[in-house]
């Protein structure tokens, strides 16, 4: 099973993608996590993300269309995987196309989570005081939320027209919105067995 988790900032595509992998023996890939990593590292990628994320941009694509390569080609990925976060460009569309493509794979569905704004600003503010994150403050958030909007939705479209993309309301219970994702990929193109 290959898939894309879709969602603006905040709209727990992490919790979700940890589920779904569990689920489906497939590795979770969040290159927010990835960043993260070299951000508590201090290594010289940690620190360029830093500088980024801090006014609510976005870490350019070169930089992680190359992590996400790397990343891509190590075994636990052979036979699947679930994307977080990634592709959030038309271009790194096009970039993970091209991977797909060198390995003869394709994708069995995009899953978008939808979300009130308003309640996902909240809940990002309640996570930042819990967590300790510095970035993530009310206009950081804002901002992330605007480039959501003006770079990442549109990709929604592409694949709408792929016939791959399915919506699923991310608001409520894990559970419930666990359930949704489920029953979406029971009846999701493609064979999501993994042998794809």
């Amino acid at each position: 099973m290959r898939l894309i988790l879709l969602g603006p900032p905040g709209a727990g595509k992490g919790t979700q993608a940890a589920l779904v992998s569990a689920a489906h023996g497939v590795p979770a890939i969040s290159t927010g996590d990835i960043f993260r990593a070299n951000i508590k590292g201090q290594t010289p990628l940690g620190l360029r993300v830093k500088e980024i994320t801090a006014t609510g941009g976005y870490v350019p694509d070169e930089i992680t269309n190359a992590i996400v390569r790397d990343r891509l080609a190590q075994d636990d990925a052979a036979a699947g995987f679930l994307l977080d976060g990634y592709p959030r460009t038309t271009g790194q569309v096009e970039a993970l196309d091209e991977m797909l493509g060198d390995t003869g794979h394709a994708l069995d569905a995009v899953i978008e989570l939808t979300v009130d704004t308003d309640e996902v600003v909240q809940r990002l503010l309640a996570r930042a005081q819990e967590q300790g994150r510095a970035d993530d403050t009310e206009d950081v958030i804002r901002e992330r939320m605007r480039l959501y909007a003006e770079e990442t939705a549109p990709l929604a479209a592409v694949y709408a027209d792929r016939g791959l993309l399915h919506r699923v309301d991310g608001m409520g219970s894990v559970e419930d919105v666990t359930a949704r994702i489920a029953a979406v990929l029971d009846v999701a193109p493609g064979d999501a067995s993994g042998s794809r």
